[in-house]
């Protein structure tokens, strides 16, 4: 028992000696309160970044993919449910989402250089932008789209009898929302040729 209160007593008083100025507890302590707001205001600039208001604060977005999608579902429907950017092109967990904010810095050169400053410029730029973004959430398997939309809580009944043709043969071939619908929230370049179309 007294080994026990000896190995308590010896664990707090290296705690509590001073290191040159501050006592370790104290250095903990603070660091551990410094970690916390760190971490908060690191936390809340990121999600300051998935807000619809700083996606469109540049012009190149806001006059030409913003004023597409204000013209789809996803912007206004009948529930009232909206999917604004960081909803399709942002992943939800943590890691992902760092890894693609870390990604998106690239993008911002695009701004820096003038590359997309004008319509014409988008415009012409428009399939290869599109071609990244297809190719990305392919790869993920549309995961984003997942995070709203899922195959087995369609109510098939509801659709109509293409959509539930096309949902049953999606699923039954391992399809992911991508593969259908490009352009459901953008425009399609004018490039682009849809290879079930003959």
């Amino acid at each position: 028992m007294n080994d026990d209160i000896s190995k308590k007593t010896g664990f707090w008083a290296i705690l509590r000696r001073p290191s040159a100025k501050y006592s370790l507890l104290t250095l903990l302590v603070v660091g551990f309160i410094a970690g916390i707001v760190f971490w908060g205001g690191f936390n809340t600039g990121m999600e300051a970044t998935n807000k619809l208001e700083f996606c469109i604060g540049c012009h190149e977005m806001r006059d030409n993919v913003y004023m597409e999608y204000k013209e789809t579902i996803h912007y206004s429907n009948r529930t009232g449910v909206r999917a604004v950017c960081s909803d399709c092109h942002v992943p939800h967990e943590w890691g992902r989402k760092m890894l693609r904010k870390a990604k998106a810095v690239f993008e911002v050169w695009g701004k820096l250089t003038g590359d997309i400053d004008t319509r014409e410029k988008f415009e012409a730029k428009r399939i290869v932008l599109a071609t990244h973004e297809w190719d990305r959430m392919k790869a993920s398997g549309s995961r984003e789209c997942f995070n709203c939309h899922n195959f087995d809580a369609m109510d098939s009944r509801k659709q109509k009898p293409k959509a539930q043709l096309n949902h049953a043969e999606a699923k039954k071939d391992g399809k992911t929302c991508i593969d259908c619908h490009k352009g459901i929230a953008h425009l399609l370049p004018k490039e682009y040729k849809d290879p079930n179309e003959d």
